[in-house]
């Protein structure tokens, strides 16, 4: 394994669309949500150690999850777990791990991904993602991975790349479009040029850096004045420090859609980003009559295409309902139509209004 790869992974969410299973005090993240025996952060992990060093993998995270982190990862280092002190976006923890990664290794090539995708097809992955590796190691460039898309989804950003290819299987990128309307993504798709966008990037660490300085100064100014206390005692509350100072930004937004020098890898490799129920019940396995059920003791009658997860304990039945989500947690249980899932968010709101956070 190359000893300049480094991974970040990105574990600070707190998956409000997956609500009621994920919640504040335990988010998506940290879930079973596939039935495999292993959570989402634990199968991420588990995916990089294929290529890179355990030692390489750092996760950042809010500071309330890093309890949290060292349960699900055994045996991580504390140096390799990244507390952030407040939620700011994807700007400021990017920076966070560029400049503590840097300070450690100057010469460090870095892929930054989410802890809650799902990727089916491994080996296609680690090809692409060392394919990635390999370019921003010899290029001053950024790089992202962007997925052929199957539908006109209008829950993802897209990318448009060009027909310059300065390697094969790598384009330079023409724009970025934020979640459009269904007409406009029904273009995206038929024009063959546009990718989902998977927010996984790839770039040497100087060339984030050199980027940071360049589109979002007060972030960069933030980390420099810190950036001595990096992996010492003090770094906790030097970090708390920076990010007071920070904009709530994305990266996509801050740094990806503003520089010249970005470049898109075409990939295909069974990718998801279980962002809501919907896409959970469209990787999942489904009974005879499309329902996609988690939970050991469902029965269900004259039902389809719903998507149920229910505790492995409760006995659940369900008659008559199409096209539902049924979601049962021990004080929660959530009703609602597949066509409406946008909804949860609002509930949610209502709810904190109306009944406080602990439901949430």
């Amino acid at each position: 394994m190359d000893k300049n790869n480094y991974v970040v992974i990105m574990a600070g969410g707190i998956g409000s669309r997956f609500w009621p299973a994920s919640r504040t005090a335990l988010p998506k993240q940290f879930l079973d949500i596939l039935g495999t025996g292993k959570s989402l952060i634990q199968q991420t992990f588990d995916r990089f150690l294929k290529f890179i060093p355990r030692e390489n993998i750092y996760i950042a995270t809010n500071e309330d999850y890093v309890d949290l982190v060292k349960e699900h990862i055994k045996g991580i280092d504390d140096q390799q777990i990244l507390p952030e002190p407040a939620r700011k976006n994807t700007a400021p923890c990017v920076a966070y791990a560029a400049y503590k990664i840097e300070k450690i290794n100057s010469k460090a090539n870095i892929i930054v991904a989410p802890s809650d995708h799902i990727i089916l097809d491994e080996d296609e992955y680690i090809r692409i993602a060392t394919k990635a590796l390999e370019f921003v190691d010899e290029n001053e460039v950024l790089a992202t991975m962007g997925i052929l898309p199957t539908r006109p989804d209008t829950g993802y950003g897209y990318i448009q790349f060009s027909d310059h290819e300065p390697v094969v299987g790598i384009n330079k990128v023409k724009t970025f479009t934020e979640k459009p309307s269904k007409e406009v993504a029904e273009t995206f798709v038929e024009s063959g040029d546009f990718l989902w966008n998977a927010g996984i990037f790839v770039w040497n660490v100087k060339t984030i850096i050199k980027a940071f300085e360049s589109f979002l100064p007060e972030i960069s100014d933030a980390f420099e004045e810190i950036k001595k206390k990096l992996g010492t005692t003090n770094e906790i509350e030097a970090v708390s420090e920076a990010f007071a100072l920070c904009p709530n930004i994305s990266i996509d937004f801050g740094v990806m859609e503003k520089a010249s020098n970005v470049f898109v890898l075409p990939s295909n490799f069974g990718w998801s980003d279980l962002g809501t129920w919907a896409s959970l019940f469209a990787e999942k396995e489904k009974d005879y009559l499309n329902n996609a059920v988690n939970g050991k003791h469902v029965m269900i009658y004259d039902a389809g295409n719903n998507m149920i997860n229910v505790p492995d304990h409760k006995m659940v039945v369900i008659q008559g309902l199409e096209n539902f989500i049924v979601v049962d947690t021990e004080d929660v249980l959530l009703i609602c139509s597949k066509d409406e899932e946008q909804k949860i968010k609002e509930i949610t709101n209502d709810i904190k209004r109306q009944k406080g956070s602990n439901y949430l």
